[in-house]
């Protein structure tokens, strides 16, 4: 498909920041043009008349966003979500492409699942989806899975994501192995016996609630033994949804010792606490748990300071009937691909983040973790996304195009948000 964009403010951290219009032939990106620049017919700035065009008017263009951590429940949970849902709750909340999870059923530890996986996401033709391979078979934590035929296959990670690795011996072993093949190790960072039984953040609120909970200890322990054993193995270890004061402050120490660790964070760990609970029940019940506002506080620092380099969504979506179960029963995890951008936008209104960090955390710094395709140069593949700044977003579940309803943010009026999403050349949405 040939496009041409018109008058918009093209951001690529590090290296683009201005009005340009770009033109897409093709599906790859054929040409960026500054606007000011005086075009003659002998000019290589010359743009074709008869293209079909779309005036962005400073609307923001940047190298289509990646959501690093998505649970698309498929195969296996098609009542909570499909390839098919997800992607498009995906290209609605302006991502070009997703890292899906291996917690499915059965498990993405097998080639043949992973292969699976990437082919229903090609029939669909919405999204581009990268597979997040199991570390271990069944997500026993027993016994690796075989890391290079998974990334023969096309996985870009590795993870027992939804389990922890329990094993230090086995993840040794694991980070051996994958630095072998150079895929990254994905930590689900959670000591199970410190977390046992907790099914909220440990504190007044759950006091107060009258449940369980769970210390910040039970993630930063689990963040520190990884760190230790990436600093033994020299594997890339990247912490999942980080959500401590605690975690942050170690993966800072261990930037600053040149060890190999990335980190991402999810819009609720910096925009909510575990006062969220008292208003959103089981829709503000996840894993790790929301925590107090200290922890918040330096979340937003670690994202702030480029301790945490990623922001991604661990969008988990569950069935109502599931959701309305009582808390301690109810199972972990909201939806979060058609709300991130627009939360995203919030520390940039506030001024913890410029608006080159958001599409730092948001684009490419996901993209160099995965080692997948990125940016804006003349021939690459045309992903794009277009963001309005002063798009008025409500909040209503409803709308969504996932399958999950599962969220804290019902009713929130926030301003910013994805209007287009543009994979290989081709508008898979448009607001």
């Amino acid at each position: 498909m040939d496009l041409l964009l018109k008058n918009g403010r093209v951001i690529e951290p590090g290296r683009l920041d201005g009005k340009m219009d770009v033109l897409i032939r093709q599906g790859r990106i054929d040409k960026l043009i500054p606007t000011t620049k005086i075009a003659t017919d002998a000019d290589d700035g010359v743009l074709p008349s008869d293209i079909p065009t779309i005036d962005l008017q400073d609307k923001i263009v940047t190298p289509g966003l990646i959501d690093m951590h998505v649970h698309l429940r498929e195969p296996g949970q098609t009542h909570k979500e499909t390839i098919e849902t997800g992607g498009r709750a995906a290209a609605h909340g302006g991502f070009v492409a997703v890292c899906s999870m291996p917690n499915t059923d059965p498990v993405n530890d097998r080639a043949e699942i992973t292969t699976w996986i990437q082919t229903e996401a090609h029939n669909h033709g919405t999204i581009q989806v990268y597979p997040c391979a199991a570390i271990s078979h069944g997500l026993h934590g027993e016994r690796l899975s075989d890391f290079e035929a998974l990334k023969q296959a096309g996985a870009v990670a590795l993870s027992d994501d939804g389990m922890p690795v329990t094993s230090s011996r086995l993840m040794r072993e694991a980070m051996q192995r994958a630095k072998s093949v150079d895929l990254p190790v994905v930590s689900h960072a959670e000591d199970l016996e410190l977390a046992s039984g907790g099914a909220m953040n440990e504190g007044r609120i759950a006091n107060e609630l009258g449940i369980p909970g769970i210390p910040n200890t039970a993630e930063s322990i689990m963040v520190m033994r990884d760190i230790a054993l990436s600093e033994m193995t020299g594997a890339r270890l990247h912490v999942a949804h980080v959500s401590t004061a605690e975690s942050v402050a170690a993966i800072r120490w261990a930037k600053s010792r040149g060890i190999r660790v990335t980190a991402e964070t999810a819009p609720h760990y910096f925009m909510l606490t575990d006062q969220a609970v008292k208003a959103s029940g089981t829709h503000a019940k996840m894993n790790p748990p929301l925590r107090s506002e200290k922890d918040r506080q330096a979340i937003i620092q670690g994202l702030a300071d480029g301790t945490l380099d990623a922001i991604a969504t661990d969008h988990a979506p569950h069935h109502e009937d599931e959701k309305r179960l009582p808390f301690e029963k109810a199972p972990n995890g909201i939806v979060g691909l058609e709300t991130s951008v627009s939360l995203g936008l919030t520390l940039v209104d506030r001024g913890y983040l410029s608006l080159v960090d958001l599409v730092r955390c948001m684009s490419t710094h996901p993209a160099q973790i995965l080692n997948i395709p990125c940016g804006l140069s003349p021939g690459a593949v045309a992903n794009i996304t277009v963001i309005d700044l002063e798009r008025p977003v409500h909040i209503q579940a409803q709308t969504f195009q996932s399958k999950g309803r599962n969220t804290p943010f019902e009713g929130w009026e926030l301003r910013g948000g994805p209007i287009l999403t543009i994979v290989g050349g081709r508008i898979v949405y448009q607001n």
